[in-house]
């Protein structure tokens, strides 16, 4: 017995011919990004097949706005990572200059222990 709808996958094809036009008119680098969202579409093309939805366009951006969403959560996640990462630095580079301080003080009384200043000395 044969199907008596056609399959997503058949689906996203004619949406993909129907929109060729517009892909062509695009500049080359958002055609590699048009490209990509219709990708996206293609890997949810199983439950899009399951939502049977009459109009072909709406689980194609309900797909493309999940794997926007993954890729959001994706991006987030590593600026969560970066920003620790970044903390660490400031606080090594707080702590360095608090030894910065803590010898330039100890220079100092050094110096003000032998009457003269730092700089006043010659090696």
């Amino acid at each position: 017995m044969g199907r008596t709808n056609p399959t997503f996958r058949d689906v996203l094809r004619s949406v993909e011919d129907r929109w060729a036009p517009f892909r062509r008119a695009l500049r080359y680098e958002d055609q590699q990004r048009f490209d990509q969202l219709l990708g996206d579409a293609r890997t949810h093309a199983d439950a899009a097949g399951n939502l049977n939805h009459h109009s072909p366009i709406v689980p194609v951006l309900l797909a493309i706005a999940l794997a926007q969403e993954r890729r959001i959560d994706e991006l987030e996640a590593r600026l969560d990572e970066l920003e620790g990462e970044i903390g660490e630095q400031a606080d090594r580079v707080d702590a360095l200059e608090a030894q910065i301080d803590d010898l330039g003080h100890q220079s100092d009384e050094i110096s003000a222990g032998n009457g003269t200043s730092p700089h006043e000395r010659t090696g």
